[in-house]
């Protein structure tokens, strides 16, 4: 009799133990599923794909942006980059009557401000007016030439939005069409799938044109402080022209 109480308590503790090794495969094998799942379920390229063909054309609008903002950035970095004594050395050699040092000296600088003295320069033995003139005209062009293609990027910032919510209008419409061909068989992945194309799109836009806003205001303002040094650099060199006049009387 002994014997069989133990033999039964021996078995009931075996029975456990195994009951025990099998729930904690089946956490393992839970714990190996769930963050396969959850990667899949956030990927970009994935989400991305669910937001239809208009999400290419938000794609497209991107580049060209990124194009864009990439070589203005380029262009008003690289018209910054002139010598801190230019304006004194044209000085000094308008003074010695180098005029085509002072040319030269202007032709090593790809800079707007360069180009505008270097017409100046050009001009000198006409009438301070004609110079003047001449030297305003071309910091008009030069002003022009870094302002091309920031219309565009306004554009992308005020316009990828819009298209972001027109995916979305077309996302719920796609939803509740598909629920009314349903009939009584409806199914929640009917309308998820719809508001899933509609949220994508709408973050599409909006990272868009967030990125395209804050880059036209930033060339916008690197534009406004090169105009303001160019206007800079004219009143001098205007000035230096009246200089020699003055030391002759």
């Amino acid at each position: 009799m002994f014997f069989n109480i133990l033999q039964t308590e021996i078995d009931s503790m075996a029975a456990a133990a195994m009951e025990q090794v099998a729930n904690a495969g089946d956490a393992v094998t839970a714990a190996e599923v769930i963050p396969q799942q959850q990667v899949m379920s956030y990927s970009l390229i994935e989400m991305a794909s669910k937001g239809g063909w208009l999400m290419l054309v938000l794609l497209v609008l991107s580049i060209i942006a990124i194009y864009i903002f990439g070589k203005k950035w380029w262009m008003i970095r690289q018209a910054n980059k002139i010598g801190k004594n230019f304006m004194n050395d044209i000085r000094d050699y308008i003074h010695e009557g180098k005029i085509k040092s002072a040319i030269t000296l202007c032709e090593k600088y790809d800079s707007p401000i360069a180009r505008l003295v270097e017409k100046g320069i050009e001009r000198i033995g006409r009438p301070l007016t004609d110079i003047q003139a001449a030297v305003e005209n071309t910091a008009n062009v030069e002003v022009a030439r870094l302002e091309k293609g920031l219309s565009f990027l306004a554009t992308v910032a005020g316009g990828a939005p819009m298209i972001g919510f027109l995916g979305t209008v077309i996302g719920m419409i796609q939803a509740f069409f598909n629920m009314s061909q349903a009939g009584n068989n409806i199914d929640i992945t009917l309308l998820s799938s719809g508001i899933y194309t509609a949220m994508v799109t709408t973050v599409g836009g909006l990272i868009v044109g967030i990125l395209a806003y804050f880059g036209y205001n930033y060339l916008s303002s690197s534009i406004n402080s090169l105009v303001f040094k160019m206007e800079s650099a004219t009143i001098d060199f205007m000035d230096l022209l009246h200089e020699p006049a003055g030391d002759d009387e």
